[in-house]
Parts: structure tokens; sequence; C-alpha cells
């Protein structure tokens, strides 16, 4: 390698570090902060000029933005909906009320995958919450089941969740990876879905039935009772429900149709499955390829999913319209942070491209023969470990591996991406807001909380990397 290549890879290398050390010392720098200092300082060392370093922040954080933010925007809109219209708990009651004794984790396992869709982790389990308590509570009474029946059955909801969010678009961490490694939405959808199923099964109720009996976890009463109104699974806004105040949702709006409700959190990801379809079955000249192309698009696809579940979850079962904006207005600062993160993720990404550093990782890792979605998976997990941020594990590991993923096939691509969220998963450790989330929320015991949430994560994150390497072999 020429010494050129060498100063590119060790910039790199410094760059890493210093965006853990920021974000990990006492000086506690917000992610996006630490972002844009360490893009500027690369792209300085580099050799960029100020005009080149000023043009890589503009693009880079306005193309990442432009691709993503919108999306997730309307994806954070269309999750506070389903949750303030009683929506995802209806799904989540319907798949319950089905199950027995023995089954439960796995129909947890059930109602987490469908709510997991559109939602984040830590929203998506705040959700389930009064469920998981509801229905443990019912397990305890019934003596038909040895060790914590809290454990039982909140580790299939965070198996799922959490390969969901990192797997899955349109979760703004893979769909970051799938705008800047320009793989196939659609395609990465199926394949995500296809690695997650496995995934959930072993991570979450299989993994559940072995540990629950080992762990002696018992949440604060108070808290139980908070979620679950002393007798039933009520949300934790009820006394705000109940006056029709603060989410825009009134008493009288608890009984969403499951179809519906159903409707609602598909209607996103149906879409952008039918536009893969109409690439795969129909010639480019066909007007319904026109229609289904326009119809998937990412922003589209959630603006359409917003739109209807505002309709038939909002206006329709006349919720308060001055209740329902403050409810989106709420959902959007919700995501600001990782808004923020999102471009600084962008200038970083760009200033690897503009700067020579990418190819120069692409020249030492084609030397080396690695296994791309092997590596792509290693710097995701060390970066979200390291950090304390999945999105920045994901951002980071993608703009590193843009330049290789290049030349690679649709599936192979998508199978990357899969591999890198899978990798942002894993050892999810006290700089994790949810570790703090699950361990505060059921009372755990800093070891309790290792042995489930952060072994829950690591094992989603090895089993998605094993069912992309499997599927690999058949490509």
């Amino acid at each position: 390698m020429t010494t050129h290549t060498w100063t590119l890879l060790i910039t790199l290398a410094g760059a890493i570090v210093a965006l853990i050390v920021l974000i990990n010392s006492r000086l506690k720098f917000h992610p996006f902060i630490a972002l844009m200092l360490v893009s500027i300082v690369v792209a300085v060392v580099s050799g960029e000029s100020t005009e080149q370093i000023a043009e890589s922040i503009e693009k880079g954080a306005g193309g990442i933005l432009g691709d993503v933010g919108i999306t997730l925007a309307f994806g954070a809109m269309l999750g506070k909906l389903l949750a303030a219209s009683g929506a995802t708990d209806r799904i989540a009651r319907a798949i319950i009320d089905r199950a027995g004794e023995r089954s439960l984790p796995w129909y947890m396992a059930g109602a987490a995958f469908v709510i997991g869709i559109p939602m984040f982790f830590e929203i998506g389990l705040i959700v389930l919450l009064p469920l998981i308590f509801s229905v443990a509570q019912r397990l305890r009474a019934s003596g038909k089941h040895t060790g914590s029946p809290y454990v039982l059955l909140a580790t299939p909801a965070i198996a799922a969740l959490a390969t969901l969010h990192g797997m899955v678009p349109p979760h703004p961490g893979p769909l970051i990876a799938v705008e800047g490694l320009h793989a196939g939405l659609g395609t990465t959808i199926l394949i995500g879905l296809v690695c997650a199923i496995p995934t959930v099964i072993v991570a979450g109720p299989l993994y559940g039935r072995w540990i629950a009996p080992r762990l002696a976890v018992d949440p604060d009463r108070e808290l139980v009772a908070q979620f679950t109104g002393g007798t039933s699974a009520s949300t934790p806004a009820r006394s705000e429900e109940s006056s029709g105040q603060g989410d825009g949702r009134s008493s009288h709006q608890s009984g969403v149709p499951v179809g519906r409700a159903l409707a609602a959190v598909l209607v996103p990801a149906v879409l952008m499955l039918l536009r893969t379809l109409g690439e795969l079955t129909l010639g480019e000249t066909s007007a319904l390829r026109h229609v289904l192309d326009f119809a998937g698009e990412p922003v589209i696809a959630m603006f359409a999913g917003f739109l209807f579940a505002l309709f038939v979850l909002g206006y329709r079962r006349g919720t308060s319209p001055e209740g329902t904006r403050q409810a989106l207005t709420d959902s959007i600062k919700s995501v600001a942070g990782i808004l923020l993160i999102i471009a600084g993720g962008g200038t970083f990404n760009q200033v690897l491209e503009d700067s020579g550093i990418g190819k120069a990782i692409e020249s030492v890792a084609s030397g080396a023969h690695l296994n791309l979605l092997v590596l792509g998976w290693l710097l995701a997990l060390l970066l979200s470990f390291t950090t304390g941020s999945a999105t920045v594990g994901i951002v980071a590991a993608t703009g590193i591996l843009t330049p290789m993923a290049q030349h690679m096939g649709s599936v192979e691509t998508s199978l990357l991406v899969v591999a890198i969220g899978a990798g942002s998963i894993g050892l999810n450790y006290v700089n994790h807001a949810g570790f703090w989330l699950v361990k505060e929320s059921f009372g755990m015991t800093l070891g309790q909380a290792t042995k489930s949430h952060t072994m829950i994560q690591t094992l989603v994150s090895v089993c998605g990397l094993l069912m992309a390497l499997l599927i690999s072999l058949f490509v």
C-alpha cells in the first residue's frame, strides 16, 4: 500500500476513536456534534479545501435527510396515531386472547412483531408494557409457571422489537443503509423479514423459556399498578385518554377494530412490497408498474400509511383535531435527536467518500479477502457498542463499506444492509437508552438486565448475521 493509503486509514482509525471518546468521555458530546466535529477534522486532515468541506457537509446532511428524514417523520407520526388510538393495544390483545398458557411467549412475540413494524424499539416496548404486566400477573396467579413470568413475556417482546428496529426497513437504521448502499427497498424488506423470523424465535420464546426460571425479577408494584390500572392492561396515559385530552383520544375510542388497526400498521410495508413485485413481474412501460413505483417510494408509502391512520383512527372516530395536532407535534419532538444524528452521519459518510478514505478501505479489504457481511456486522457492532448509538454504528459502517458495495448485486446489497443492522443491535449495554428502559421498567439489577436485555439483543445480532450468511450461500 502507498503512504497516502496508510495515512487515510490511520485518519479513519483516529476518527473512530475520536467519536468513541467524544461521546463517552466526561464531555458527553451529543452524537450529532461529535459526528460533525470529527467529519470536519477528517476532511481537513485528508486535504480537502474549505469549499469542498462546506459542500461535503451540505451534500451529506441534506442528501440523507432528504432520503430518510421525511420518511422517519411520517413513521413517528404514524406510530403516535396507532398508540394514541389504542390500535396497537387492540392488535396485541387480539393475539394474546387466543393464546394458551404455554403458547403465551409465542403470541407475545407475534404481537411485538406486528407492532414493531412501524414503531421504534423504545416506543414499542412502552406500548407493550401494560400488556406484559397484566398477562404476567394472570400467569403468576395461575401458579403454572416457575420463575419470573415478566421475563418470560418480556424476552420475546424485546427480541421482536429489536430485530425489526435493526434489520427491517422502514425503520431509520436499515433505511439509512438502504439509501447509502443503494439497495432495493422491497428486496431488503423481504430478506429482512426472512432473517427476522428465525432470529426472533431463537432470541425470544426459546431463550425466554430458558432464562425466565433463572431470574427472580419482580417489577415495582406501584409501576405495575400504574400500567395495568390495578385490574386491566390499560394504557399508561389513561387519565388523559378518559378526558379526551393530551393525545387526542377520547374514552369511547378504545374499541378500535382489529382489522382496521392491522391495516394501519401494514399499509406502508405492503405498498413497498408491491413496488418490488411490480419490478419483478411488470415491464418498464407498464402503467401499473409506474403507479406501483410511485406508491412504493418510502416517503410516499409512509405518507399514505399516515393519512390512512389519520382518517380511520383519528377523525373518523371523532378525535379532537386540536388533540391530534398536539399528539403529532409531540411525535416529531421525540425523533428530533435521531434526525440530527442521521444528518451528522450523512456528513461523515460524504467526507469519507470525498476524501478518498472509502476507496482506501476498499483496496485493503479487497486484498485481505474479507467477507463484507462479516465486516459490516463487526464494524456496526463495535461502533454501536462503543458509542452507545445503533444509528451511529449503522451510518458509519455504511459509509465505510459503500465503495465496496458498488459492484454487488441487489440481493447481496440487501444482505449487507441486514448484516450491518444486525451488528448495530448487539452488545446493547449501559451506554444505550434501551438498556436502562428495560432495567428500570422491570426492576432488574444490573446483572439481571445484562443476562436478559443485553443477551437478547446480542442473540438477535448473531442470529441475524448467521441468517444473512446462510442466504448468501444460495445467492
